[in-house]
């Protein structure tokens, strides 16, 4: 177990919630709610530095919250995630079909297709193990 933890700057947009790493460059998430952008922090945060890891790259050290100064509408959470858990999801790249229709909506809406499809996946396996048991 590579249990880690670092500061987030979490800021509520609209209906989104979007989550932040200072310490760590790109590293960031949404979520509809505070639970579904939490554990979605806790997956980023998981796969940046198993990424780090296996490239063996640095990994920079966590700032203190105190330190972490917040614009407007921010606040400071503290993600905890198990590193073990993330090495060797390397993304893989798939081809898929869509109607040309709701390819131009989704795109009009600057949706994130990887986003979804992961999404959708994730919920579409807990329903079909949940079912199993």
């Amino acid at each position: 177990m590579n249990d880690v933890v670092y500061p987030a700057k979490v800021l509520k947009k609209e209906n989104y919630i979007f989550i932040s790493f200072p310490d760590l460059e790109g590293c960031l998430t949404d979520g509809i709610n505070l639970t579904e952008a939490t554990k979605n922090a806790q997956e980023a945060l998981g796969l940046y530095l198993a990424s780090l890891e296996e490239r063996r790259l640095t990994i920079p050290k966590a700032s203190e919250p105190n330190d972490i100064v917040c614009e407007a509408n921010e606040c400071v959470a503290l993600i905890t995630t198990d590193v073990d858990k993330y090495h060797k999801c390397k993304s893989v790249k798939k081809t898929l079909t869509i109607p040309g229709w709701l390819n131009d909506q989704a795109e009009e809406m600057h949706v994130n297709f990887s986003h979804v499809l992961q999404q959708a996946l994730k919920e579409k396996l807990v329903l079909a193990n949940s079912s199993i048991a």
